[in-house]
């Protein structure tokens, strides 16, 4: 996996999928690049966006100054175990932090994806 910071300078053209609740989500660059963020789930485990602060639409049609990833197990989930994973991205605009949420039993992943596509791979 890249580096999220890889995304830096890049400017937003759209973005499908970014709500609470949701499993995915794509942030569609001027360039013609693309970043999803998801989970690939396996049986026993749930990762999903459990909250979004911030209007995403202040993070369209300007460069990126920000974007950053933070993990941890912060306040307490009724839960074997689980991750809360946190996302910041920012213009000169506004900001929005996305936060996700994996549950699991202990024994799979909870960790949040993100697989950048290259123009040509998006055109394909």
């Amino acid at each position: 996996m890249a580096d999220i910071k890889e995304i830096l300078g890049k400017t937003i053209w759209s973005i499908d999928g970014l709500e609470s609740g949701s499993e995915e989500f794509t942030f569609r660059f001027s360039d013609g690049c693309s970043i999803k963020f998801l989970h690939y789930q396996d049986c026993c485990e749930d990762v999903y966006v459990n909250d979004v602060c911030g209007y995403a639409l202040d993070l369209v049609g300007f460069p990126l100054l920000v974007a950053r990833e933070a993990d941890g197990q912060q306040d307490p989930v009724d839960a074997d175990s689980y991750t809360w994973t946190f996302y910041e991205f920012a213009t000169n605009k506004g900001s929005v932090t996305v936060r996700w949420l994996g549950i699991s039993n202990g024994y799979y992943s909870e960790a949040v994806d993100y697989n950048f596509s290259s123009a040509s791979e998006v055109a394909a």
